[in-house]
């Protein structure tokens, strides 16, 4: 017999591993800058540069890039800042084999930073880090069977979740932020935020469109050394190269920005009164394609004895792709910011999600919005607060015939994030968060890998009954009836004059055998 094969190229999740470790360093203050009396802020960011298995380990290597703004020796509330890299090696256990590729699914830093001396500070970051393993493997299926004499066979078509390509790249922003009217002349740049919102993607033929937004903060001393800030969404659109990709297929997009840069620029009349932001998205885009393919089931030849050799592959299905939203509102009861808080000049916010899970027909995303706001004091000699804290959240994504065997791949993202003074040391803090799910399900296929025949009992096979009365059972097919009494589905119709449709169980049935006149 001569096999006809359909290739078909799967994805592969391996064992995916969270990790927490800490970075710890001590920061010498630079001749250049002021002498330290108190931290208002300090914040970091991971960036991976390298990650590769060793044995049951992932080499991660990197570097934590911080911000610190703290307040002079000089009195008065005056301002610095700053900013450097710290590198750091983490060997991350993991309990199982990965698959052919690590990367990073998720990385933030909670950064604290305490003065050991008027120039001298330690720095500590909490860093979590998520890996995931990914691979793919090409599945011969069987699609059919040939051979000159007569076979009856059994086809399914099932449809497919196919692997077409992983593709890792950066997309570079270049955008300028100019001063309102009301803002003064830039002198010096003491700390510049930029965090991403609101990213959608989309494929279109042989490319991915990213289209987002940079929320972006800087605050600064102006020419007139007063402090200033200026907060301001700046929305990016652009597309990258994505060889084979194509409107009607489905992806997963794991997005973060790296480094990024924010200086002072001078504007066309020559006065300092632009920023200049560049920003790296690294982006890493998974493209699968849906395809139907035809499935060999079963086979047999009347008075033959064909036995096929099956072998379980686990292919895929897509449940669902989808975009779900929430929105998070919190009353907060802060007594720190009772007294003289005047107002909120900036705040920051990252998610921290748990494993998300399936149950009674629905995806449960559940975690905590890890928030931070930058305050403006009544103090002429302490301006600047900063509160640090937790919001808990939960979100519910329908989802009709979810189960636990199914794979969910989830990120959260935060989108909008506003924290308003209602007084009385309260305050409220509102947010919209994101979702992006790629729900897939197992599809097991019987793969038949060959057939033997062995010879057959001539003399058993002639004492078989000529004809058979039968009564149906439940979840009998005139395919297995025709197998087991060496005939044809056809026959078997022609017979008991049955037209269309499928058996029902009492149904009463005459039987001949495929070498038989029918009466």
């Amino acid at each position: 017999m001569e096999q006809i094969k359909k290739t078909v190229r799967a994805g592969r999740i391996g064992p995916g591993v969270t990790d927490q470790f800490y970075v710890d360093e001590d920061i010498n203050i630079p001749e250049a800058k002021y002498d330290a009396a108190r931290v208002v802020y300090s914040s970091g960011r991971i960036h991976v540069e390298d990650i590769r298995p060793a044995e049951h380990y992932a080499r991660v290597t990197g570097r934590l890039s911080y911000q610190i703004l703290y307040e002079t020796e000089d009195g008065g509330g005056q301002l610095s800042s700053l900013a450097g890299r710290l590198p750091f090696e983490e060997m991350v256990y993991m309990e199982e084999e990965p698959k052919d590729q690590l990367f990073v699914r998720g990385a933030t830093a909670e950064v604290s930073v305490t003065l050991i001396n008027s120039r001298k500070m330690n720095l500590k970051a909490s860093v979590d880090l998520t890996i995931g393993s990914e691979g793919a493997e090409e599945e011969q299926i069987t699609a059919d069977m040939e051979e000159e004499s007569t076979i009856y066979k059994k086809f399914s078509e099932r449809e497919i979740l196919e692997l077409c390509t992983v593709q890792k790249d950066v997309y570079r922003i270049k955008e300028e932020i100019h001063l309102p009217a009301a803002r003064e002349n830039i002198g010096t740049l003491l700390l510049g935020e930029s965090a991403l919102r609101k990213l959608d993607t989309r494929l279109e033929d042989g490319g991915l469109v990213l289209r987002g937004e940079l929320q972006v903060f800087c605050l600064y001393e102006s020419q007139n050394m007063k402090t200033e800030w200026v907060e301001q969404s700046v929305p990016f659109e652009g597309r990258l190269s994505c060889e084979g990709a194509g409107e009607e297929m489905y992806h997963c997009v794991y997005a973060s920005l790296g480094d990024d840069s924010i200086e002072a620029r001078l504007d066309e009349d020559g006065e300092v009164r632009i920023f200049g932001v560049e920003a790296s998205l690294e982006v890493r885009c998974t493209v699968y394609r849906e395809e139907k393919i035809r499935i060999l089931e079963d086979l047999y030849a009347p008075g033959r004895k064909l036995t096929p050799e099956r072998e379980e592959v686990i292919l895929e299905s897509l449940v669902m792709q989808n975009h779900s939203k929430c929105r998070l509102t919190e009353q907060l009861s802060l007594p720190e910011i009772r007294e003289g808080t005047l107002q909120i000049c900036h705040s920051s916010g990252f998610l921290q999600m748990e494993p998300a899970q399936i149950q009674d027909g629905e995806i449960r995303a559940e975690g905590v919005l890890n928030v931070m706001f930058l305050y403006v004091r009544a103090d002429d000699e302490q301006p600047f607060g900063i509160w640090q804290g937790m919001v808990p959240f939960s979100h519910s994504i329908e989802c009709s015939g979810a189960s636990e065997e199914m794979r969910c791949d989830i990120e959260g993202s935060l989108e909008q994030l506003s924290v308003s003074l209602l007084g009385n040391g309260e305050a409220e803090v509102k947010a919209a968060l994101s979702f992006q799910v790629f729900l897939r399900k197992p599809e097991r296929v019987d793969n038949i890998l060959d057939v033997s025949e062995q010879p057959v009992d001539a003399k058993e096979l002639e004492n078989a009954p000529g004809i058979v009365g039968y009564i149906v059972k439940e979840g009998d097919t005139l395919w297995d009836l025709a197998r087991r009494y060496n005939t044809t589905e056809e026959g078997i119709r022609e017979v008991n004059d049955i037209k269309e449709g499928t058996l029902r169980p009492g149904d009463r049935l005459l039987i001949f055998k495929e070498n038989m006149g029918i009466l």
